[in-house]
């Protein structure tokens, strides 16, 4: 019998594969405590065993079997009967397993994402993926008309793999009128969700009530909730991911398509350039560790043409899902992508769900709160209290440091959980 430690972040539909499998096969598989997405597997310790640092991951009991694809463990942690008997038993098994992967998630991801915010919001694209959506459950519809299960008579890992993949679409855009028509898929996941062992892992799970609206508002206030969650980024990935080449918007163009007046053009032009390069900064902080990157902003800061801020979320309170805490942060980056030629900034979130606070470190040209200045800005900023801070200060060298390289806490002690750059 297996035996291991899995480590995940909470509500990772891709690590309930493992965890229902081993409710099934009995295998002694425990979530690793303490582990924190963004921190724990960016470890020098944890890449050694995982070098994409990935998770789900798991490691055995006697640290022989390192695995970090989320098929692969839950098939590890399995037993024969979740496998199957016989070799092409098994081959259907891991048909169903692969068909998710490339059929069911994409589709799912595409169509659920935009109405949690966490993706970019575009009518085509989630009309797109809700056909080849309901086009893959028809299929999966008529293949369950005479079977109760997907491969045998009982459940295998076929059924774990492909219920947990549709976790998001049932809970958020499957609703009655479209489970109705799927009468057989809707059958077999309520099944799978009624089962003992299943609930063991993931309780009562609350299906889709209505068709899904795209809440403009929401959007705005929960600041499009971004996968992914995934889930946290550590700040190396972000770096890499980032193109080194400036981003440039484009006004002109905007100007011209919504007949926008002079004043809303980009009120940076007006002011002083100074001696600041700001896209030299971003170069050196995209390309080079903080340690190089840090003392450069210092040496070239121009502070009678550039200023610093600090920005803390005013209302913590309501803050609930780390995943919806930092997507927070990402919709309002998204939504000021105009200020983006002559600012900078570093917003980190601090703590856990259900107890985290949002705070940053936000530079620009000029001497003034920058977002009153353009009715472009005006996106979300009135949510932070905003405090200048004086550059020549050991307290403001102190921010900028734990702000630009990720480290510290919070005032009220929480640790820094992941950051996000505005640049």
């Amino acid at each position: 019998m297996a035996a291991g430690v899995l480590y995940t972040y909470p509500e990772n539909f891709r690590a309930y594969k493992a965890l229902i499998a081993a409710q099934y096969s009995g295998a002694d598989v425990k979530v690793a405590p303490n582990f924190v997405f963004g921190e724990t597997n960016k470890s020098a310790e944890f890449l050694k065993k995982f070098p994409a640092g990935k998770v789900p991951a798991y490691e055995s009991a006697d640290g022989k079997v390192l695995l970090s694809e989320s098929n692969a463990i839950a098939y590890y942690v399995s037993d024969a009967a979740l496998r199957g008997g016989d070799a092409a038993t098994q081959a259907r098994v891991w048909q169903w397993a692969s068909w998710a992967d490339s059929e069911l998630l994409p589709a799912s991801c595409a169509w659920v994402f935009p109405y949690l915010g966490i993706m970019q919001f575009n009518k085509q694209n989630v009309e797109r993926a809700k056909q080849d959506l309901l086009a893959a459950l028809k299929v999966l519809d008529t293949h369950l008309l005479t079977r109760t299960f997907l491969v045998t008579e009982r459940i295998t890992l076929a059924d774990i793999i492909v219920f947990t993949t549709l976790i998001h679409a049932f809970q958020h855009v499957l609703e009655p009128g479209v489970r109705a028509s799927l009468r057989n898929v809707s059958r077999w996941w309520g099944t799978l969700a009624a089962q003992a062992r299943v609930r063991a892992v993931l309780g009562a799970l609350p299906l889709c009530a209505a068709p899904p609206v795209y809440d403009a508002k929401k959007f705005q206030d929960l600041s499009h909730k971004k996968d992914s969650g995934d889930k946290k980024k550590e700040k190396k990935a972000e770096k890499k991911d980032q193109p080194k080449k400036k981003e440039e918007p484009q006004p002109e163009l905007a100007d011209e398509i919504d007949e926008k007046p002079k004043e809303s053009k980009d009120p940076f032009d007006s002011m002083p350039k100074g001696t600041f390069n700001m896209d030299d900064f971003k170069r050196c902080y995209s390309n080079e560790d903080e340690a190089k990157s840090i003392p450069y902003f210092w040496e070239k800061f121009d502070p009678e043409n550039y200023s610093i801020w600090y920005a803390e979320y005013k209302y913590p309170e309501e803050l609930a899902k780390v995943f919806m805490s930092c997507n927070l942060i990402t919709g309002m980056f998204q939504r000021l992508d105009k200020m983006r030629k002559q600012a900078f900034a570093s917003v980190c979130l601090f703590g856990e769900d259900n107890n985290s606070s949002i705070s940053g470190v936000w530079v620009w040209r000029g001497q003034e709160l920058a977002f009153p200045l353009s009715p472009d800005w005006q996106i979300d900023y009135e949510s932070y209290d905003w405090k200048k801070l004086d550059p020549a200060s050991p307290e403001t060298k102190k921010l900028v440091q734990e702000y630009f390289s990720w480290s510290g806490a919070d005032s009220k002690g929480r640790k820094f959980n992941q950051g996000k750059i505005f640049k």
